[in-house]
């Protein structure tokens, strides 16, 4: 098993956050332009629930391309905790079954009026023998990626918002 982290700052409130994490225009953005996913499909949106389909671009070892196989996809569940700034998601794999278990929280903390730290704990679980620790540091390696590529689009979404 292996957990990953990130911190960062944002110059926006909250509520502006998680409407980006609503909003169709930014959902596909964030995905499709700025982390480069071959494929994305929003299956579901409530106030506070969102189920995603979507097939990112790889770049994995031989061995893990292989097992994983070239459409490589998940579909996204995720829920918001409004009151205690929370959102909590799974990702199920369309390959490995249940060998391969993905999931995380993204928590906001306010730093004044309009700024707030964004903390994000993904949690990666492999259960493929001799090679669940190869498919987990990939795994890694691929959101520390989209997390740069992410990251700089939500500035540039934010920018434009001014």
């Amino acid at each position: 098993m292996r957990k990953v982290t990130r911190t960062l700052t944002l110059d926006c409130d909250a509520n502006t956050v998680w409407s980006m994490f609503f909003d169709d225009a930014f959902i596909r953005g964030v995905h499709l332009d700025g982390m480069e996913f071959r494929e994305l499909e929003i299956l579901k949106k409530t106030d506070t629930t969102r189920s995603l389909r979507a097939v990112p671009k790889m770049d994995a070892p031989a061995a893990v391309a292989k097992l994983l196989g070239d459409r490589f996809g998940y579909e996204e569940r995720a829920t918001l905790d409004r009151e205690k700034n929370e959102w909590r998601f799974s990702m199920i794999p369309n390959a490995l079954g249940d060998k391969l278990r993905t999931e995380g929280v993204t928590r906001l903390e306010a730093l004044g009026d309009d700024r707030v730290r964004r903390r994000d704990e993904v949690t990666f679980d492999c259960k493929v023998f001799g090679l669940g620790g190869l498919i987990e540091g990939t795994a890694e390696k691929q959101l520390k990626t989209s997390w740069e590529k992410e990251e700089a689009f939500v500035r540039r979404w934010l920018a434009k918002k001014d």
